[in-house]
């Protein structure tokens, strides 16, 4: 049985004051905790605060980008020997806010997942339709460009090392939210998509993770699909009674599937 991780994706909030007082509150129920895989992506000038305070702790540090290249001359950028020196074991690759505002392609999002791999981080690869797309009938289309274009070539060696997140563009942040049905239904087929590219045993093997407007009133729904293993939260992250009650959600929806 694969086993769930839940990711809390904090984007472009909080200092590291902030940053070290919510991970405190979210330690404290959460510590221990083996059934599940935790993992806080801070903003980078908090990784290092947030770092020491998971020492000991079952939960992990992530990161919510990085640089195809290790070094060099590339202002702003930080790499994924950067990443893996602060502490990181995960790193979002290709978010949807990383596509629409910074012109991220399917490309960039291949290499980023190269330099993630190379470096020893699992890579959080997000895939996901607009609204636009949707209403076209378009979903399955663009999920099997995405991940055509993010797992070719080298990537295809290391799908074992690798959580697809599936964030529908329509449902974050808009009050528009998929229905479980719905979202079943995209996940089910990314598995029969990697399914056909590398076969039933990996694709069986892989987690994906829903990302779309995930909350604690509606964590137990989503969480109890049979493709679904884990979320990617965003704004309910940020409030540390929310994610506990995600992450206590899908300890309840895998202890129900046993």
């Amino acid at each position: 049985m694969r086993k769930p991780i839940i990711a809390g994706n904090w984007k472009c909030h909080l200092t590291s004051p902030e940053a070290v007082a919510l991970v405190q509150q979210v330690r404290k129920p959460l510590d221990g905790l083996e059934e599940v895989e935790i993992v806080v992506c801070p903003p980078y000038t908090s990784l290092s605060a947030v770092k020491n305070q998971l020492a000991s702790s079952s939960m992990v540090l992530g990161a919510q980008d990085l640089f195809w290249e290790p070094q060099g001359a590339f202002t702003g950028e930080v790499s994924a020997p950067m990443l893996a020196d602060a502490g990181c074991r995960y790193v979002i690759v290709g978010h949807s806010e990383r596509r629409r505002y910074f012109g991220e392609t399917d490309e960039t999002v291949h290499r980023k997942l190269l330099a993630a791999l190379a470096h020893g981080l699992t890579a959080i690869v997000c895939i996901g339709e607009t609204l636009e797309e949707r209403e076209q009938g378009k979903t399955f289309d663009v999920l099997t460009r995405q991940i055509g274009g993010a797992l070719s070539g080298d990537a295809a060696q290391d799908i074992a090392r690798l959580v697809l997140a599936y964030e529908p563009v329509w449902a974050i942040g808009t009050g528009r939210n998929a229905t479980p049905e719905q979202v079943q239904e995209a996940h089910r087929f990314i598995r029969e998509r990697l399914a056909t590219l590398f076969g039933t045993q990996p694709a069986q093997a892989v987690r994906i993770q829903y990302g779309g407007s995930v909350t604690a009133e509606n964590a137990r729904r989503l969480l109890s699909q049979p493709d679904v293993d884990g979320a990617l939260v965003g704004g309910a992250s940020l409030n540390a009674d929310s994610f506990v009650a995600i992450v206590k959600a899908a300890i309840q929806n895998l202890q129900s599937k046993i």
